[in-house]
């Protein structure tokens, strides 16, 4: 899986990543062409129906990963947050992801417990370069064998440190080893993240989250260069929530399932998507 991401990366094209938090959405994910999945630690945390603060487990998020890669052919990047610790704590975890087959993993400079990035008044506190250097090298250390990818995370801009400390982070997480490098803003025009990009000396791709500038379209992404993957890192579980309360308030508001059923997914869809064909030939083969 690891080689097939670095095999796209290395290709030059634009990688793009879809958001899941369960097998069902990888699949629909990879069902539309995405090259990737993205184990989304805000979508697993808004599916448990709790905030995206470092309140899940470790053991939560990673069976739902394993799970998910079980169930798709496209490689997964598994979204750690701060590595559940510190550099200890990134190794066995991220030890655990690579044995589970993860592609990639990405690690943030936040402090633990984080905060998520977008929320308006939110803690953003980064640990120092030092520390987090170590955290990528812990990370290295335990993704050798498995040809795991390490992404590293730099929220100096969500932060408002500004682009010359984005920077110096990113230079120095590369010098540490980190395989690209993952740079968020909450800008609500894509200008800030222009403006790192052309200033990056590229010493490793970059990976972007376009979740608060959507008008950065993957033509002008590619347009700029030195950016290897796009993660859209939300967007599966919102589409749900969306989809779900239009079809919960209709079947209210018409007293009945009579007017929605035309308008959902079909049971035999359900089917195709849980591979049930599959297990009836199975059937056919194996049960005497």
């Amino acid at each position: 899986m690891a080689n097939a991401l670095g095999d796209k990366i290395a290709a030059g094209g634009l990688v793009t990543v879809m958001a899941a938090h369960n097998p069902l959405s990888a699949r629909l994910a990879e069902e539309a062409g995405f090259d990737g999945i993205w184990a989304s630690g805000f979508e697993l945390s808004a599916a448990y129906g709790v905030p995206d603060a470092s309140l899940l487990s470790f053991t939560q998020h990673l069976d739902m990963t394993r799970a998910m890669i079980e169930q798709v052919a496209v490689p997964l990047i598994a979204d750690l947050d701060t590595g559940y610790g510190n550099a200890i704590n990134v190794r066995h975890v991220v030890g655990a992801y690579a044995r589970a087959g993860s592609a990639a993993v990405v690690i943030e400079d936040k402090t633990f417990p984080k905060d998520t990035s977008l929320l308006a008044g939110a803690r953003q506190e980064l640990v120092r370069v030092d520390e987090f250097q170590g955290k990528i090298e812990a990370a290295r250390e335990a993704g050798a064998g498995h040809d795991l990818l390490v992404i590293a995370r730099t929220e100096a801009l969500i932060a408002d440190l500004g682009i010359e400390e984005a920077l110096r982070r990113g230079a120095a997480y590369a010098e540490a080893g980190a395989d690209l490098l993952l740079i968020h803003s909450k800008r609500k025009t894509p200008d800030e993240i222009v403006a790192f990009t052309e200033r990056w000396g590229a010493q490793i791709p970059l990976v972007i989250v376009p979740t608060a500038y959507p008008q950065l379209t993957e033509a002008k992404v590619k347009a700029l260069g030195k950016i290897s993957i796009v993660i859209y890192a939300n967007h599966a579980v919102r589409a749900a929530v969306g989809a779900m309360r239009e079809a919960f308030a209709a079947i209210r508001r018409d007293g009945g399932i009579h007017k929605v059923e035309s308008r959902i997914a079909s049971v035999e869809d359900i089917f195709d998507l849980q591979r049930v064909a599959a297990m009836k030939a199975a059937e056919k083969k194996y049960l005497r």
